[in-house]
């Protein structure tokens, strides 16, 4: 099973994670775990630059800090989404 998950920041997910026993806390896999991917903070609207290469505008980000995980087990994940257009995707 393929999870995307989306948290308020970094440390939650890490705390679910080891919670849900995906992870230890030497980020070590668990019971059936195959991967999980740290995708971070999603941009939502890119960065602008002038012809030198200065930034003009920042990034604008999605809320939240994702994670892809995949697994054998059936897990409950209160953060689970569910994108239109993933910025990641597991090659199967």
């Amino acid at each position: 099973m393929i999870f995307k998950l989306n948290y308020p920041d970094k440390q939650t997910a890490i705390a679910d994670l080891i919670d849900k026993k995906i992870i230890d806390e030497e980020f070590n896999y668990l019971k059936g775990t195959h991967s999980v991917v740290e995708i971070g903070k999603i941009v939502s609207i890119p960065a602008t630059f002038d012809d030198d290469g200065e930034l003009l505008t920042e990034p604008i980000y999605h809320d939240g800090y994702a994670y892809d995980v995949m697994s054998e087990q059936d897990i409950v994940f209160e953060s689970e989404i569910f994108p239109k257009h993933p910025k990641h995707s597991f090659g199967l």
